[in-house]
């Protein structure tokens, strides 16, 4: 099957797995992001702010013939942790699909499906010990959460309307995008070439053990693809996810491996604290290696505060989902999380956006 599928924030970690994944299909693109894309893309890029209604009336409600829609557009705060509560973090995500959806639904009455966003916030991983595993079909959460203004928002209006929705939770998203608040790979890549170049060990900088998981943003566009022609996907939630469970500090010696570098003894620090003066030393590094010309902070964006978040949560064991649903509808893609990371720095490696 194809069609015409509109990505919002299609420069995100989701967006960007999202436009390979559609273009791989022979599928038509029409992509939203704020800025220009610095890569080659078959794609229809617009420009338009999602928070702001009427620039969304003038840029989209002229588009016709779309057929699918995946959104990956999300505004976070500065303070990463501290906004996921925050009651106007909620209304402005909840603001910007209610502004697409207004601009596009009326004049593209064949839209058969939308994609939306949710993560583990859903079992409350933010907040402490979530149930292991997070279940689909769990009570909703008693904590704000812009997922739920976005879901009651899509839930009504899809009730009356010919399409179908799906709602996916993946954990831990491992992809590239340039500055992204939630990127885990470049956040771990950029600090061990800052620690390789500066001629200290890799250090494992979390604290506790907490097994997890993850998601690489491939499998995810694949389930999206999926899910957009598939009855056993409508008007779902589905976790989805690698399949297999790790600690993070495991994967550290395979990020030592790959940069050439000898592991140290174990330190819990803040990467956000640790990296906040980094940016003469990336520098360095991106002239040395011929390195694409960004900034330490244009590539890791507030990835570091994630990073944190997701290495140091002591009183936490795990954030474990299952993923039986989206397996029996259909779907049983599944990766090596340890390959699956390997293969992504070798691959920013071979892109010059980390150092060999």
């Amino acid at each position: 099957m194809t069609g015409t599928v509109l990505v919002a924030g299609a420069l995100g970690l989701v967006g960007r797995a999202a436009l390979a994944e559609y273009e791989a299909g022979g599928w038509n693109i029409v992509a939203l992001a704020r800025r220009k894309p610095e890569f080659e893309s078959p794609a229809r890029f617009l420009s338009v702010d999602l928070t702001d209604a009427e620039a969304c009336r003038a840029v989209l409600s002229p588009l016709r013939g779309i057929s699918h829609i995946v959104y990956g557009a999300l505004f976070e705060k500065p303070e990463l942790g501290k906004g996921w509560l925050e009651a106007d973090q909620i209304a402005t995500n909840a603001a910007m699909l209610r502004n697409l959806m207004d601009a596009v639904e009326p004049g593209n009455p064949g839209l058969r499906h939308v994609s939306l966003l949710q993560g583990t916030k859903a079992y409350g991983v933010h907040l402490g010990q979530m149930p292991i595993p997070g279940k689909e079909g769990a009570p909703r959460h008693i904590h704000p959460n812009f997922y739920w203004a976005q879901e009651d928002l899509i839930r009504e209006r899809q009730a009356h309307a010919g399409w179908a929705f799906t709602i996916f939770r993946p954990q831990a998203l491992v992809g590239f995008a340039l500055g992204s608040t939630m990127n885990m790979l470049s956040a771990i890549g950029a600090y061990a070439a800052v620690s390789r170049e500066l001629g200290v060990p890799l250090i494992w900088p979390g604290a506790g053990a907490r097994y997890t998981e993850a998601t690489d943003v491939r499998i995810l566009a694949r389930a999206m693809r999926w899910a957009g022609g598939t009855e056993a996907a409508a008007n779902r939630t589905f976790n989805v996810t690698n399949g297999d469970v790790f600690l993070w500090q495991d994967l550290f010696p395979l990020v030592a491996k790959r940069f050439g570098m000898e592991m140290g003894a174990p330190h819990p620090m803040s990467l956000a604290v640790l990296m906040a003066d980094k940016g003469p030393v990336w520098q360095r590094i991106a002239e040395k290696h011929r390195l694409a010309p960004w900034s330490l902070n244009q590539l890791i964006g507030g990835s570091w505060q994630f990073a944190d978040f997701a290495f140091a949560r002591p009183g936490q064991v795990a954030s474990i989902l299952s993923t039986i649903a989206i397996r029996q509808a259909g779907f049983a893609e599944c990766i090596d999380s340890a390959e699956m990371f390997d293969w992504w720095l070798a691959e920013l490696q071979r892109r010059r956006i980390l150092p060999a």
